[in-house]
């Protein structure tokens, strides 16, 4: 990976739940990209980036499996991605991602992991703001040239892109990794796509005390427990 690309990719503070949280993270959105694009992971491109993923992630077969039969069986809830902000102990900004079939249910589950550490959500936009949502695709297979005249006509823009021992790191707007990979997969079918993500990555760091700290750790222990946060975006400073 080039230097710039790994430190672009630092920034983003991003808290991983715990291991059987992720199974289920995983599971809900094998899921709905099956259910939403079809079961054939050579044609369902976001599905089969998400199965690479779960795969890394050391996420068992069966899960993978169960997940995508009961999208073709038709079984299965409707899950809704749903975005809240909020502050945490010394200002911080929090953004928690959700997938849910309750929306009640769920805006109050996430409000109290606020409450319970004394701080408090906030309305969309308060602190989405301070970060930028980036995808970061790394690919082998073409040259930079080529995936930049590639992706130009596809009318991706592009942020930054560069070419370090055989592989092509792209930085683009996070939303658009799916047509990214889509777009370079059908102009090119022997391309790898070595990695690809999606993140909020925040434009500046907060550092915490070891108190302020704590009450964080306590916030995820929380998070940790709720069914539907899928991914917990942060900007403290960490070693």
């Amino acid at each position: 990976m080039g230097r710039k690309f790994e430190v672009r990719k630092a920034s983003m503070a991003k808290t991983m739940l715990k291991k059987s949280r992720i199974y289920s993270r995983f599971g809900k959105e094998i899921y709905m990209a099956a259910k939403q694009g079809g079961a054939n992971t050579d044609s369902n491109l976001a599905l089969r980036s998400l199965v690479d993923k779960a795969k890394k992630a050391q996420v068992p077969t069966d899960v993978i499996k169960r997940n995508i039969q009961k999208a073709e069986r038709g079984l299965g809830e409707d899950f809704h991605p749903i975005r809240y902000e909020g502050f945490g102990p010394g200002g911080i900004g929090i953004i928690v991602d959700t997938l849910t079939d309750n929306v009640n249910r769920t805006v109050s589950e996430v409000r109290n992991c606020f409450t319970k550490i004394g701080a408090k959500m906030g309305r969309s936009g308060t602190v989405e703001h301070s970060f930028d949502h980036l995808s970061h695709t790394t690919i082998k297979g073409m040259s930079e040239e080529e995936v930049f005249e590639t992706l130009l006509m596809a009318d991706i823009d592009i942020l930054e892109i560069s070419e370090e021992d055989g592989l092509v790191e792209i930085e683009a707007d996070g939303y658009e990794l799916d047509k990214i990979q889509e777009t370079l997969t059908e102009s090119n079918d022997s391309i790898e796509i070595v990695e690809a993500e999606s993140g909020w990555y925040p434009q500046n760091h907060i550092e915490l005390t070891n108190e302020e700290q704590a009450l964080f750790d306590k916030f995820m222990t929380l998070a940790n427990d709720v069914e539907d946060i899928q991914e917990v975006y942060h900007n403290i400073k960490e070693d």
